[in-house]
């Protein structure tokens, strides 16, 4: 017999698949536009997939494929996706740090379609809410719909995120860093990360930026390039986080998670400075193992259980 949560997944993407490939045929539009109005039918009640008890998870993983076949008909860069293994570990490191905590609010300023963030606020057993930052309409708009439907309390605002942000301090920021050169040059000199000698790093400048939105002692969970502290801006990066934060742990994915070689990331965890706390004992660097590695992954969880027992004490 098929478990009930694949079942719920099929029946809400076939429903919205079916939306979407007709409005891609019948209104000359793309995949994607198709899955915002397929999502704006169900809002609205004017069509509903039949399936009555689906929760929340099966909702987002529905949308989330739906969303991946329109990314694969569409050859925008911008247009990619955290995989879900990595948001389900990211969502398990910000459980296991936050777990004193009864309410929690959170940022993630390159929201995109909002997947990483919807697989964390689904995850975290407390009260939370979110703002989220993304300067492009169809991603945000998806946001928008699955925040929705999701019935998340989160906040959304259509901007450059290196852009001064209207956002008080958050508890937590949680981000897929978009990777690669900054284009605005004038905005760029109001960073410190800024690069004297080049292009300044995008992904640098919403790390700065994130700082300054997280309350003092607020974590920072940030998905960045394996080779972060390799580059030729690294050395300021290094200055800027030992200036304000410390680094709580370095985390590195497989790399078979990883479609392309050059795209494997890591997972950063930063800690805003606060005078109340100290600096962590010891940095946990590891490797996540093969994921179906059942035996590996508890070995693995277990070295961070251990690893924050220690550090908290």
């Amino acid at each position: 017999m098929r478990d009930t949560m694949h079942t719920h997944v099929e029946q809400i993407f076939t429903f919205i698949d079916q939306e979407s490939n007709y409005i891609e045929n019948e209104a000359s539009a793309t995949y994607l536009e198709g899955v915002v109005y397929a999502l704006e039918l169900w809002l609205n009640e004017k069509k509903v997939p039949s399936v009555r008890d689906a929760d929340k998870e099966e909702v987002r993983k529905a949308i989330q494929l739906a969303i991946l076949k329109g990314m694969k008909k569409s050859v925008q860069v911008n247009h990619q996706m955290t995989p879900d293994a990595i948001g389900l570990l990211v969502s398990y490191f910000v459980k296991e740090m936050t777990k004193d905590r009864k309410e929690l609010s959170i940022l993630d300023p390159a929201l995109g379609t909002g997947n990483l963030l919807f697989t964390i606020m689904n995850a975290l057993p407390t009260e939370n809410y979110a703002f989220g930052v993304e300067i492009d309409e169809l991603l945000i708009q998806l946001a928008a719909q699955t925040g929705e439907l999701l019935t998340h309390d989160v906040q959304l605002f259509r901007q450059d995120a290196l852009k001064p942000l209207l956002i008080d301090p958050v508890d937590i920021v949680v981000s897929d860093l978009p990777v690669g050169y900054y284009p605005d040059s004038e905005t760029s000199q109001d960073y410190f990360l800024h690069s004297t000698e080049e292009m300044s790093y995008a992904h640098h400048l919403f790390m700065e930026q994130s700082m300054k939105h997280v309350k003092p002692g607020g974590y920072l969970f940030f998905l960045v390039p394996d080779t972060i502290f390799e580059s030729k801006q690294a050395p300021k990066l290094h200055e800027f986080i030992k200036e304000n934060g410390w680094i709580q742990a370095v985390i590195q994915f497989p790399t078979s998670i990883f479609k392309t070689k050059g795209q494997e990331k890591s997972l950063l965890i930063l800690q805003k400075k606060s005078s109340d706390l100290k600096a962590p004992r010891e940095v946990l660097l590891a490797k996540v193992p093969n994921m179906m590695n059942k035996e590996s992954m508890e070995l693995f969880l277990k070295k961070v259980e251990i690893w924050q027992e220690e550090n908290t004490k």
